[in-house]
């Protein structure tokens, strides 16, 4: 019995994407990811959250915002709107790695893997206005925007490789600190959702529940976790010199680093500016891009060559075979 095929299989029986255009596409989903990232900062801070007071519907009458919802309403709509650009972005992906030549399943399972948090996260959404803006909801919600980054980022830098067997570019105690990079990196990222749960912005005008501890004692210690990150970034990078490690290695602990102090600066600036909303969302767009870095420079740590063709088997060089 046969597949049926879908739309996408039909697709891809009649157009072969350059691998440059596959890679734009997964680039896409990336930056998609970190605009819906930014703008929902945007909703939180502008007190919009609630703006659409229901979902899916904007309100019980209206799938769309209405001119009595104000700009408040205008600026949740506009942000639900983006996820469609975003779905846009992902499906790019699915269909370019989908289509490419010779099939490559591995991008196309992790393309799908991004259609499903967004569409898990648009639910997490919908559950967050429906309750009210609930601390813990919203820290879920941002948390899975940060792994459908990390997929969409995994992605980006599949398409840039082969299929082949993965070969270590570095020794395995420089990979074990790169974990550890991003451990802490995912801790102080989990740490920052609880300085904004129980802080000042919290979504909306009215009583919105908080998390129940001080948002102060919580700015601490999302910055410590934000000093031992850059510690080990500082490591990272000394030890890559040592080590001899590529060029483009050395260059992500570079960028990270970069990234970081300019985070911490901003992260301190607003602490001690009473938290203005511009500075907050500025924050966390550098929270994105550092989790871009931090990801990146993972990744750098090893390759992945072309698979050798199964029409033309690969064959030793004769004369390396008698050296």
């Amino acid at each position: 019995m046969e597949r049926v095929q879908t739309p996408i299989d039909r697709i891809a029986q009649r157009w072969t994407p350059a691998p440059g255009i596959v890679r734009r596409a997964a680039l896409s989903a990336v930056v998609m990811t970190v605009v819906i990232i930014v703008t929902g900062g945007a909703v939180r801070l502008t007190g919009s959250g609630l703006g659409c007071d229901t979902w899916p519907k904007c309100t019980d009458d209206s799938l769309f915002a209405t001119p009595e919802q104000g700009l408040h309403g205008a600026i949740e709509f506009g942000n639900r709107m983006l996820t469609y650009v975003l779905s846009a972005a992902v499906g790019w992906t699915i269909i370019a790695a989908r289509s490419a030549k010779p099939r490559r399943r591995t991008l196309s399972r992790l393309g799908w893997a991004q259609f499903w948090i967004v569409a898990s996260n648009a639910v997490v959404g919908g559950i967050t206005v429906w309750t009210g803006l609930n601390p813990w909801t919203v820290a879920g919600h941002f948390v899975l925007a940060n792994a459908l980054l990390t997929v969409a980022v995994l992605t980006w830098h599949r398409a840039g490789e082969g299929d082949g067997e993965r070969r270590p570019r570095v020794p395995l105690p420089v990979r074990r600190l790169s974990w550890a990079i991003v451990i802490t990196a995912g801790l102080a990222i989990v740490l920052g959702t609880g300085v904004t749960g129980a802080g000042k912005h919290a979504g909306d005008s009215s009583d919105v529940p908080r998390m129940p501890w001080d948002w102060v004692n919580a700015a601490h210690l999302h910055a410590v976790s934000a000093w031992v990150i850059c510690a080990l970034a500082l490591a990272m990078w000394l030890v890559l010199r040592v080590v001899d490690a590529p060029g483009d290695i050395r260059a992500r602990a570079r960028d990270l680093l970069v990234v970081l102090l300019l985070q911490g600066g901003i992260g301190y600036l607003q602490y001690f500016t009473g938290v203005p909303e511009i500075l907050v969302g500025v924050h966390m767009l550098g929270s994105s891009l550092m989790w871009i870095a931090v990801v990146r420079l993972l990744l750098s740590m090893r390759e992945r060559p072309e698979e050798p063709s199964a029409a033309i088997p690969a064959q030793a060089d004769p004369v390396l075979s008698r050296a």
